[in-house]
């Protein structure tokens, strides 16, 4: 019972960070109709210029290395603006193609940054820092220690990317829900036309959606990079979980990208632990059917829920 709970807790921590990133999907999504396949390397790139602000170097120059916390405001600063940059200079130009071009760009965009990341930081991983230590009123908060939850250990790092995700999935539905702005964007996503004849400046949303899921996308990236190593190639493998928990969860749902990501998370972690060679004397199924295993779940969502477990049936009337 002590592995099976230790298992789950280290579950609910991976799929945390899937679901930051699904977030992020989930948020272009939601306010712009647009899937960004780049998501993932547009998060490990801003954490690279966060990396260089704290270590003070870049391409052989030296600056001056920032403190984790200003660097961390800089670099959603940086991210926002370089969302917001994407969306005016790549994507409104083709606004309104058909949907392959859409995604051929965002493609074009994945590979560009994976190679201007290899070209001026290179391929060696680099350590990236923890959140630092803080003290309220006796509470620590962030650092490198653990915590002793019953049978179970779990870091602080790990506690700090649950807490935020499910942080920031709060404030992203708050939001969405109850905010002029965030309604504005949701109207934009489903009719843009319609938005237009309202008066909403629809330009302005979707330039604003890119430049949130930016912001997203960097949290995650500077959240996850302590536990894979700082590296151009770091963010595949969970930008692939992270679309198939926004999948699960819903497309357009928040929330549902948070608990697709801590089902993935659970499964993945549990099939990675417990195999049928343990308890039935046969090799059917094992670690290596990790990801074979998340995959199965999505068809069979898709299968009985097209929409994902959250989101909503889409109503046209024609």
């Amino acid at each position: 019972m002590e592995l099976f709970w230790q298992q789950m807790v280290t579950g609910l921590a991976t799929g945390s960070v899937y679901g930051l990133v699904a977030l992020a999907i989930v948020l272009i999504y939601r306010s712009t109709d647009v899937i960004n396949f780049a998501q993932g390397e547009m998060a490990m790139f801003t954490t690279f210029f966060a990396w260089t602000l704290f270590s003070g170097n870049f391409l052989g120059f030296h600056i001056h290395p920032l403190h984790y916390w200003i660097m961390f405001v800089l670099t959603l600063a940086a991210a926002a603006i370089l969302g917001a940059l994407l969306e005016r200079v790549v994507v409104r130009p083709v606004e309104g193609r058909p949907i392959l071009t859409i995604v051929i760009v965002t493609l074009g965009l994945f590979a560009i940054f994976n190679s201007l990341a290899t070209w001026s930081w290179g391929g060696i991983p680099k350590p990236f820092p923890v959140p630092p230590e803080i003290h309220v009123t006796g509470i620590t908060f962030f650092g490198d220690g653990a915590l002793d939850i019953g049978p179970t250990v779990v870091s602080y790092h790990d506690v700090t990317i649950m807490v935020v995700a499910v942080a920031i999935m709060l404030a992203l539905y708050a939001f969405f829900q109850y905010t002029p702005i965030g309604l504005a964007m949701r109207g934009t996503a489903q009719n843009p036309v319609a938005a237009r004849l309202m008066g909403i400046r629809v330009g302005n949303m979707l330039t604003l959606g890119w430049a949130l899921s930016a912001v997203v996308g960097a949290v995650g990236g500077m959240l996850i990079a302590p536990m894979v190593y700082l590296q151009p190639p770091m963010m595949m493998g969970v930008l692939l979980y992270a679309f198939a928990a926004a999948v699960l969860g819903g497309m357009d749902s928040p929330p549902g990208a948070v608990v697709g990501g801590l089902i993935l998370g659970i499964v993945e972690n549990m099939v990675g632990t417990y195999t049928t060679e343990q308890y039935l004397g046969v090799d059917w199924f094992g670690p290596e059917m990790k990801l074979t295993a998340a995959l199965v779940i999505i068809v069979l969502v898709l299968l009985i829920r097209p929409t994902g477990l959250f989101g909503r049936r889409a109503l046209r009337r024609v």
